[in-house]
């Protein structure tokens, strides 16, 4: 069994993020409530939009990139005979279409051509960056960007209900999915438009909706019993619980302490271990101390990629 021993002020907030906040206004409010300014978030969620959103603290914000690899869930509402230039409920009008003339049936042939890996352009109004700026920024300033289509994977369109002219869908996707852009395909493909009018995100990789936290809850707990909060905190390596273990001799922790390579045998009954190239490292005790990437796979040798203050 490992456990963790880095400080209670550094791991994981699954909070359910209220409509109306950005992403960045959730992390200046946890920064406030946890009294420090090593935070940030893993998966940015648009303002409109609640839902799950994953934010790390202290040495957890050096395994951002691991939080924000695993696939997301959303429940999307979509409607139909609106678009807008942001493409969600948020933006300005940009056309207006009769949808009285949809079917269930229509649209249930439409969904699948948007199932598996397709190609996909972003929002203008999106914080990705070109020349150094993001999109919206320069939307907002009337410029003109092209945007380039990105690869994304739709792995599921579970039908929820049809409400006219309001779709609900369960979608699961991989990371950089945009869902504001499909609905904009979806309705291009019907035929009278439609914009997000509705989301939520449900699951990022393993963390659930069902085991969010409100940031209301975090606030009020940190205003009427200072550290309370912590107890919503899951420790830094359940970032990472995807990755195999090793446990390190005192010798190899030592090693691995000091940024030195370190010869291990494969873990048994961790055969993903190969194509991974990456396993999660602790001590004798169970601390949790590091990440560590397949150096020379022939000679067993493994390299320290991130270590933790133990």
């Amino acid at each position: 069994m490992t456990k963790t021993s880095i400080p209670s002020t550094s791991g994981l907030l699954n909070i359910d993020k209220p409509k109306g906040l950005t992403s960045h206004d959730v992390v200046n409010r946890v920064r406030k409530l946890a009294g420090q300014r090593r935070v940030g978030h893993a998966g940015t969620l648009d303002p409109m939009a609640t839902g799950v959103l994953l934010v790390c603290l202290g040495q957890a914000t050096r395994l951002i990139e691991y939080v924000m690899a695993g696939r997301k869930q959303y429940r999307a509402v979509f409607r139909f005979g609106v678009t807008t230039d942001t493409l969600d409920a948020d933006g300005q009008i940009t056309a207006e279409n009769d949808p009285s003339g949809l079917s269930e049936t229509q649209l249930r042939q439409i969904l699948p051509a948007f199932l598996g890996q397709i190609e996909q352009l972003p929002p203008l109004f999106s914080a990705i960056k070109k020349a150094g700026q993001p999109l919206y920024k320069r939307a907002r300033a009337g410029e003109t960007v092209e945007v380039e289509p990105r690869q994304v994977t739709l792995y599921e369109l579970a039908w929820v209900a049809w409400q006219p002219p309001d779709l609900t869908l369960d979608i699961t996707c991989s990371p950089g999915t945009y869902i504001r852009s499909l609905a904009r395909d979806v309705g291009l493909a019907a035929g009278p438009g439609a914009h997000l009018a509705g989301l939520t995100r449900t699951a990022s990789g393993p963390w659930k909706l069902a085991d969010a936290v409100p940031l209301t809850t975090l606030e009020r707990e940190a205003a009427e019993d200072g550290p309370s909060w912590q107890r919503h905190l899951h420790p830094p390596d359940q970032a990472v619980t995807h990755l195999p273990p090793v446990i390190l001799s005192p010798e190899d922790a030592k090693h691995v302490q000091q940024g030195q390579q370190i010869q291990i045998d494969l873990p048994p009954n961790t055969s993903s271990l190969d194509n991974l190239g990456l396993a999660r490292a602790y001590t004798p005790d169970g601390d949790f101390l590091a990440i560590l990437t397949l150096a020379e796979p022939d000679a067993k040798l493994w390299q320290p990629k991130k270590v933790f203050q133990i």
